[in-house]
């Protein structure tokens, strides 16, 4: 029999705001233990929840950014179970009325095609706090740092059918979260992590199978090989004659395999219910025009523009819009070039992408600037330096030697276009070479480059490259 997977995600994107979900408390990933757990987010009584007005505003540009409908009404709940990373007995979250719903989503996929999501809602919520099951000995740790971070839970409906569709959407959901600055995307971190609902059925029926939930997996590697194993063992167990279980599984990355966690709850088992301490949250016409006007162009817009109006290829526009930051340093660079975003975009993804790589950067902290690197290739396209001398001089402003001019002027490195100096040299290697020169008169027309490496040698490698090839073509016909 054949088999057809279905899978929808539950994304959690932390939201970047300096302050907790309802406590106004700090939070900074990597703190001591327990030094920044707010009263109200451990339970202290008394306390009072107070929705942060940033959250609210990160959430409206999610849902504009997806074509979501933004509720004018929306309202929280209290999701009621006992874990001891929850002190209130109860996690403050959205159920029946979300902040976002009926979004949808282009994913563009490695083929070629294009797969739109469609995204059922996004809603608020506070996040637990952590478990520390290795901390001590034969104890586990509470650490309530994270209780009451603010969560925006982005959940698609069941439209994907493979591994690596589920990990193109995740891809597509954590460039456009990090692209808004609605969430830093940090998985090591656990700021975005996924949890992934797979099922199967047979092939041509329309009614889901019985699903697992696979937990908390926070890299796109390990949430493609969960989903792909999940697959396989829920395939294997239909063929045999078992019954699947709706449970909540984990992923042991390690020994490559999901096992079970726990049976898998339903709506009910939470007893979900208006939170008596909070109102319910308006939302004005006048809230989400703000938000809209502050939205930036989003990454399938620039990127269309960068094919349709700058002439990219698609390979190297789909690449500058992976990241917001990386696309503001392009488009600096070219401004500040006064065009050419061809050249622009081949620097960026050429020799800045691997000195930051080497050095383990973003490029928010890249060490040349992008009106710098702009002012190194001015030189180039004005024929002062070669494209080979640029490089070696963009490896000098890496190094922290100065800026191009002063680094070309240091070192003599201007290219020589005086007519007489290369003719020089041209005559000076013909002389040197009579065996190579016979060749290349006999045919071997492969031996041109030989010459022209033979000139560059005589003049430091700073000759024209142009006018040094034009002048051996016509010196070595005689």
């Amino acid at each position: 029999m054949s088999w057809q997977p279905v899978i929808g995600l539950e994304i959690h994107a932390q939201l970047s705001t300096a302050s907790k979900l309802f406590s106004g408390a700090s939070t900074a990933y990597g703190a001591e233990p327990n030094t920044q757990a707010a009263l109200l987010d451990v339970a202290m009584p008394g306390t009072l929840p107070v929705p942060n007005r940033a959250v609210l505003d990160k959430a409206i540009a999610f849902g504009l950014a997806v074509d979501a409908t933004i509720a004018r009404q929306s309202v929280f709940a209290r999701k009621n179970y006992f874990y001891p990373d929850l002190p209130k007995g109860y996690q403050i979250s959205q159920y029946e009325l979300p902040i976002v719903a009926d979004g949808k989503l282009a994913v563009r996929l490695d083929d070629g095609r294009t797969l739109e999501v469609e995204i059922q809602r996004a809603h608020l919520e506070e996040d637990a706090g952590k478990s520390l099951h290795d901390a001590f000995h034969a104890a586990t740790g509470l650490d309530f740092n994270r209780a009451g971070v603010p969560l925006l839970e982005i959940v698609s409906a069941p439209v994907l059918h493979s591994a690596q569709d589920a990990v193109a959407y995740l891809r597509t959901v954590h460039t456009l979260v990090r692209w808004l600055g609605v969430c830093d995307g940090n998985m090591a971190e656990g700021s975005f992590r996924c949890d992934a609902n797979v099922s199967v059925r047979p092939a041509g029926e329309t009614k889901l199978g019985t699903r697992t939930e696979i937990k908390n997996v926070n890299s796109f590697r390990f949430v493609e090989k969960a989903i792909e194993y999940e697959i396989e063992r829920q395939v294997r167990a239909l063929e045999n004659g078992e019954t699947i279980v709706q449970e909540t599984r984990l992923y042991d990355a390690a020994a490559h395999r999901t096992f079970t966690m726990r049976s898998k709850e339903d709506a009910d088992d939470y007893r979900y219910f208006p939170d008596p301490d909070l109102p319910p949250l308006v939302v004005t016409d006048v809230d989400i025009d703000a938000v809209r006007a502050a939205l930036p162009e989003l990454p399938d817009a620039r990127r269309r523009r960068y094919v349709e109006a700058l002439g990219l290829p698609e390979a190297d526009a789909t690449q500058l819009c992976a990241d917001r930051a990386t696309a503001d340093y392009f488009e600096v660079a070219m401004s500040a070039l006064g065009g050419d975003a061809k050249t622009c975009a081949n620097w960026v993804l050429g020799e800045l992408a691997a000195a930051l790589n080497a050095a383990n950067l973003v490029v928010e902290q890249s060490r040349v600037s992008a009106p710098a690197l702009a002012r190194l290739l001015a030189r180039v396209r004005e024929g002062a330096i070669s494209g080979k001398i640029a490089k070696d001089v963009f490896a000098a402003m890496w190094a922290g030697e100065g800026d191009a001019d002063a680094i070309i002027e240091r070192r003599g490195l201007t290219q020589i276009s005086d007519t007489g100096a290369l003719a020089a040299a041209v005559d000076a290697v013909v002389a040197e070479f009579p065996a190579q020169l016979a060749d290349y008169r006999a045919g071997n027309e492969k031996l041109l480059q030989f010459f022209v490496g033979q000139a560059m040698k005589r003049l430091r490698g700073q000759g024209n490259p142009q006018q040094l090839n034009a002048l051996l073509r016509e010196r070595l016909k005689i």
